[in-house]
């Protein structure tokens, strides 16, 4: 009751708080739903009640706030049906819709009573969200830009970004370290929250870590394993997904079993299911390399025995065919040599008989010119011995010499010294090319060395004759 003080009636605070409570509770007597952004949770684990912050926010700044209760019986329920909807319990900062009663407490003042709250309003809201990414990116044309990249051949070197306890990382290190082939992969783990407030940012992060190192990678993979639509609400961050379209690296994701493809994936060089799948795209790309090469490597060395084997033959016949013309041209110079000699030695023989019978007939008609005619004779006879040993030895030097020099030639002709002086033999299907006229560009020629061989593909022709 109240009471008169100096010609005043004045009610206590008490009274007060009580007659505000019972207007309030006369006026706001059923629930009504409202939504507003639960921008703290305030969970209470040794009572189970929940005392949320709610606001509202307009261009980012409040405009309204008020504090609300959540028994814990209501909250086990909201949040089972959080978990069976959105694999994903209630959380801070989420938009919600739910149903409410204004109460007034004496004590603790105005607050409003969580009674429900519709989960699918939040799934909603998360949409808007990620379709809001999606526009900002499109118009700033880099929307496909991770996509252009080239993604090397044999992508090697990881850097990965995810959470080491999680078994999705877990899953896709087992895949790559431990494949049947014996892949070699390096990865290096750039750790970071997956999901909640401040996953976004540690991703960001972390991105930009590994854009400092970029030339020690060749592409960043961002790896989750499962979750709910709310737990891949930061991969529809625009700042998150802007990065990831802009990063220099082709960025490969696998972070969860969603069918609802997030933006972050989106923008992504390529997206896998699963960090499992992540980890089978990589085995494939070697595969795609590897089955073509060992492929070639086989027909190669198969086409090469029996080019080798044919070109063995060949050479055999030709060092045969060499072999017995040098025999022949050899036996055929001694031949004439001999012959050569045995004329000298014949006519030489001749000679001196002639000389001997001139000199016996000088002899007997006169003693001193004999002996002058003897003394002439045998002088002559001696010079003419001199110049008949001095054109034999001539002409059994050159001879010689050309002997020597046809079985110089000889030798060189043969083809392992035609080939050790750096020529080779160019063939075209197995057979020797004299010519360019029959070439054309992407044929294969292979080269045969005085040791080993080389297989080459054509890319220009020069036609000599036109060149000239």
């Amino acid at each position: 009751m109240s009471e008169q003080i100096k010609d005043k009636r004045v009610f206590s605070l008490s009274e007060v708080m009580l007659s505000i409570q019972k207007t309030l509770g006369n006026r706001y007597g059923s629930s009504f739903w409202v939504k507003a952004e639960m921008n703290k949770l305030n969970h209470y684990k040794h009572s189970g009640h929940c005392y949320p912050d709610l606001v509202e926010k307009e261009e980012g700044k409040i405009i309204a706030e008020i504090r609300s209760h959540l028994w814990s019986r209501d909250y086990q329920r909201i949040n089972q049906n959080f978990l069976q909807l959105l694999k994903e319990p209630l959380k801070d900062g989420i938009k919600i819709l739910f149903q409410a009663k204004i109460t007034f407490d004496p004590k603790y003042g105005l607050s409003l009573w969580i009674q429900d709250i519709d989960p699918s309003f939040t799934l909603g809201d998360l949409e808007k969200e990620k379709q809001l990414s999606i526009q900002k990116l499109k118009q700033e044309g880099i929307f496909n830009s991770n996509k252009s990249l080239k993604l090397p051949l044999l992508p090697q070197r990881i850097a990965v970004i995810s959470v080491e306890t999680s078994k999705g990382y877990a899953d896709f290190v087992k895949i790559i370290d431990h494949n049947d082939w014996n892949y070699s992969f390096f990865h290096m783990l750039f750790p970071s929250l997956l999901q909640g407030d401040k996953a976004a940012e540690q991703l960001i992060g972390q991105l930009r870590m590994i854009k400092r190192l970029r030339h020690h990678f060749d592409t960043a993979a961002i790896i989750r394993g499962g979750g709910g639509e709310v737990g891949l609400s930061c991969y529809n961050d625009y700042h998150l997904a802007r990065e990831i379209a802009s990063f220099p690296l082709p960025v490969l994701t696998g972070i969860g079993h969603s069918t609802n493809e997030t933006v972050a994936e989106m923008v992504a060089h390529s997206n896998h299911i699963t960090p499992t799948k992540l980890g089978e795209f990589l085995i494939q790309k070697f595969h795609d390399f590897s089955v073509p090469v060992l492929e070639a490597e086989k027909s190669i060395i198969t086409q090469s025995r029996n080019i080798l084997e044919r070109e063995n033959k060949s050479l055999e016949n030709l060092v045969k065919l060499f072999r017995s013309d040098s025999v022949s041209l050899i036996e055929k110079n001694k031949s004439e040599i001999k012959n050569a000699m045995v004329k000298i030695h014949s006519n030489s023989l001749s000679i001196l008989n002639q000389a001997k019978l001139g000199l016996k007939i000088q002899t007997e008609h006169s003693g001193k010119i004999a002996f002058r005619q003897i003394r002439e004779e045998h002088s002559a006879l001696m010079r003419f011995g001199q110049r008949i040993n001095e054109k034999s030895a001539d002409y059994i030097k050159k001879q010689q010499q050309q002997l020597s020099y046809i079985e110089k030639n000889v030798q060189n002709l043969r083809p392992e010294n035609v080939l050790k002086r750096g020529y080779s033999i160019s063939l075209l299907n197995g057979k020797s090319m004299t010519s360019a006229i029959d070439i054309k560009k992407g044929d294969t020629i292979e080269t045969l060395l005085f040791e080993g061989k080389i297989v080459s593909r054509v890319e220009t022709i020069l036609n000599t004759k036109n060149h000239e």
